[in-house]
């Protein structure tokens, strides 16, 4: 006979002191609440009484300020046994001097507000955009008469060309630089002096930076030991007033070093003045090439007084113009005279036309004056940059206009469009915040700051042993 099963014979079967009888997992769970509160306390107390603050902190600091992270009170104001949720700016400016904004807003911000700490070992100066943005957003009513762009939010939104590359009227940048080159010409295979070898030049045979060695390969030994009369100051335009500096350079790879003669083109482009000499006249004022011709002529015509007698090149000769005696015998300051004039004709009229621009009739001695190079060491005064960071990278991946370019006057900086295929948000790109090329600080007014902390090891007086 199949059995019954009802409601109520169901209900007998349940233990109705179930709950009140103790188990393993009650007995876990009452120790767990009643001890985990009481060695909260007493870890808090123990923190308290052995004066490390870390226990309020909001997290680990940066590498920079690691050594502080027990000093709360280095950065925050104590206030009735309390710290103030932030730093105060005076607490900051006690050891670092942060020069006010080149162009300073209505009001300045706080330290903190673009420097946020506990967020672990982090770079303090990688400002967030937003910071950035808070003022650049809206230029226009921060700062009416600003002469910058008036919306920019980030690398990607808003921010113009470069400066050094905008066209003004339609009608593109120049380069102020007076010495002519043919980029294009020399990174092609090129004959190497009148009779070879054919080379293939590279970027780093003339440009290199300026804590690198110069690429010697073209060099010349005797120009690179030889004094010259003129200035860097003739050769190097001076940076322009407003340039901002940074703090310190990253590492010294920042900027290139102009191109010196002696080092990148002295070896195939020879100063041959005479084919008596094998040497070539001093790359330098016109009034120095004028001495050494001088004195080098004299020094020959005495060596050899028997070439004072000059007979006349039918090569020479001029249509139009009268022929001079078959055979002229000079006295030999005449000679000295006019083999100057014949070898000044070649370098003035000729060899360092080719690279220089000339001015004649400026001096009274009759000798032309060598235009300044006015080579551009800085073309971004606002903004910094490091060619150490992109030694990974061919100089023609950015620059690849040089492949181009004919004309000494052209501008080979990349653009904003180049520089963003790498620069741009997202884990697959480089860094492209506002600080990675911008600094806030105008480091040319930076003060000294006398110290007054003290490393928490050296105040037990044990040397932190």
């Amino acid at each position: 006979m199949a059995r019954t099963r009802t409601t109520k014979k169901l209900a007998q079967r349940i233990d109705l002191n179930y709950f009140k009888r103790p188990t393993p997992l009650k007995r876990a769970k009452f120790w767990l609440s009643l001890l985990l509160p009481l060695f909260a306390v007493v870890w808090i107390g123990w923190r308290g009484l052995s004066g490390d603050h870390r226990v309020y902190s909001s997290g680990r600091m940066s590498q920079a300020h690691a050594v502080l992270e027990k000093e709360c009170a280095a950065c925050h104001m104590q206030q009735a046994g309390t710290f103030s949720a932030k730093a105060a700016n005076n607490a900051c400016l006690a050891c670092h001097d942060g020069p006010v904004h080149h162009s300073p807003p209505e009001r300045s911000p706080n330290c903190a507000e673009c420097h946020t700490e506990h967020r672990g070992r982090i770079h303090l100066s990688a400002a967030s955009n937003q910071a950035c943005a808070a003022c650049h957003r809206d230029l226009r009513s921060k700062s009416p008469d600003s002469k910058y762009e008036h919306y920019i939010v980030s690398f990607e939104d808003g921010h113009p060309e470069f400066a050094a590359l905008h066209t003004i009227v339609g009608i593109p940048a120049r380069d102020p630089g007076t010495i002519k080159l043919n980029h294009a010409i020399h990174l092609k295979p090129i004959r190497r002096g009148p009779i070879g070898p054919i080379v293939n030049l590279e970027c780093g045979n003339c440009h290199h930076a300026t804590a690198a060695d110069a690429d010697l390969t073209y060099a010349d030994p005797k120009y690179r030991a030889a004094t010259v009369s003129y200035k860097e100051s003739d050769e190097v335009l001076p940076m322009r007033a407003g340039t901002l500096k940074p703090p310190h350079p990253i590492t010294g790879r920042e900027l290139m070093a102009p191109v010196k003669f002696a080092n990148a083109c002295a070896s195939c482009h020879l100063l041959s003045f005479d084919k008596r000499f094998d040497e070539g006249v001093p790359h330098d004022d016109p009034g120095v090439v004028h001495a050494f011709l001088v004195k080098k002529f004299r020094e020959y015509i005495t060596a050899h007084p028997s070439e004072n007698r000059v007979k006349r090149d039918p090569n020479r000769d001029l249509t139009g113009k009268p022929l001079s005696p078959e055979v002229r015998i000079l006295t030999p300051a005449q000679w000295v005279t006019e083999r100057t004039a014949e070898a000044e004709d070649l370098l003035w009229r000729k060899t360092c036309k080719q690279c220089h621009t000339l001015n004649v009739g400026v001096r009274t001695d009759g000798l032309p004056t060598i235009v300044q190079a006015k080579t551009t060491a800085r073309w971004m005064p606002h903004a910094k940059f490091d060619h150490g960071a992109h030694t990974g990278f061919t100089c023609v991946s950015c620059h690849e206009k040089a492949l181009m370019s004919s004309e000494s006057s052209d501008i080979l900086l990349p653009g904003i469009a180049t520089c963003r295929t790498c620069h741009a948000p997202g884990p697959d790109h480089a860094e492209s915040r506002c600080f990675e090329c911008h600094t806030y600080h105008d480091w040319s007014k930076r003060k000294e700051v006398k110290p007054t902390f003290t490393l928490p090891a050296l105040r037990t007086g044990n040397g932190g042993k």
